[in-house]
């Protein structure tokens, strides 16, 4: 089963109540607080008062999406024991991280080490308080990419860690598929938006003209836009049989208006790909 939530930081300039108002008008049925501005790393008393509140609406928390790297955060001031309190406080079952802070196919073995390392220890600490961690699929980490993702993956098989996905920027759907193909057995979230990079004619990836700028290169779109791909991601996740969160992030403008539109087509694609009766895993053409 797969079921429709977002990401507060789609909606970082407004209150948590504003974010909880816009969740429950969408008919969405869960809610991932943000550590940055929303539901701060160690603060007890917001994590408490937000996480009430989303419940007494009948809305769920399934993930406390913290900015913890591993490997790296501790050292910077940031404790994983805080992002575990204020998770608890919340009462987020599942604490989304970072894999260090260096893109994989650059990250030295030195680097990599110290981040399967940190990995392991977090997640004992998480599991002794009944509580997952999921990696953030994302640039400037060891999960960056499929290959690099696909191989971290192997280098912790820890029972408590798991992986969110997302949609590499610039990637055929093909590729993309792939990469969230490989990481189902151990899939938690997804990270649901449709962007494109602007900066190449063929609009895919292709480091060898140049990097690409932030923001400049990438779009936004409406969800409707990418319908097709997101219904082919959504039947891959729920051919796992087990249950998912698709979280809605980051919409065009950053607009509550382009969420409510943006809702109704994850909805309703949710919504399609559950009531089917035999799921299956459709693969790519090239």
């Amino acid at each position: 089963m797969i079921r429709p939530g977002i990401c507060s930081v789609t909606l970082a300039k407004h209150s948590p109540e504003e974010v909880l108002q816009t969740a429950i008008k969408a008919g969405l049925q869960g809610i991932e607080w943000g550590g940055k501005g929303h539901v701060p790393h160690g603060d007890i008393q917001t994590a408490q008062r937000v996480g009430g509140q989303t419940r007494a609406a009948g809305l769920e928390v399934p993930v406390y999406g913290s900015y913890y790297r591993t490997g790296v955060s501790e050292d910077e001031g940031l404790s994983f024991r805080s992002v575990l309190d204020t998770a608890g406080a919340l009462g987020a079952p599942m604490i989304r991280i970072w894999a260090g802070n260096q893109d994989g196919i650059n990250a030295d073995d030195a680097h990599v080490q110290t981040v399967i390392d940190d990995t392991r220890r977090i997640a004992d600490l998480a599991a002794e308080r009944d509580t997952s961690v999921v990696f953030e699929y994302h640039g400037g980490s060891l999960t960056d990419r499929n290959e690099t993702a696909t191989r971290f993956a192997a280098q912790v098989p820890h029972p408590n860690v798991y992986f969110s996905w997302q949609p590499p920027h610039g990637y055929t759907r093909k590729y993309c598929l792939e990469g969230l193909q490989a990481l189902l057995p151990r899939l938690g979230t997804l990270h649901v938006y449709h962007w494109t990079i602007g900066c190449y004619r063929e609009n895919t990836f292709n480091e060898t003209i140049r990097p690409l700028n932030f923001p400049d290169d990438f779009h936004r779109h409406p969800l409707a836009d990418g319908k097709e791909h997101w219904q082919a991601y959504l039947a891959a996740t729920r051919a796992t049989g087990r249950d998912h969160w698709a979280l809605l992030e980051f919409v065009k403008d950053n607009s509550r208006r382009q969420v409510m539109r943006d809702v109704a087509v994850l909805v309703e694609m949710i919504r399609n790909c559950n009531a089917e009766t035999s799921p299956t895993i459709k693969q790519e053409e090239d």
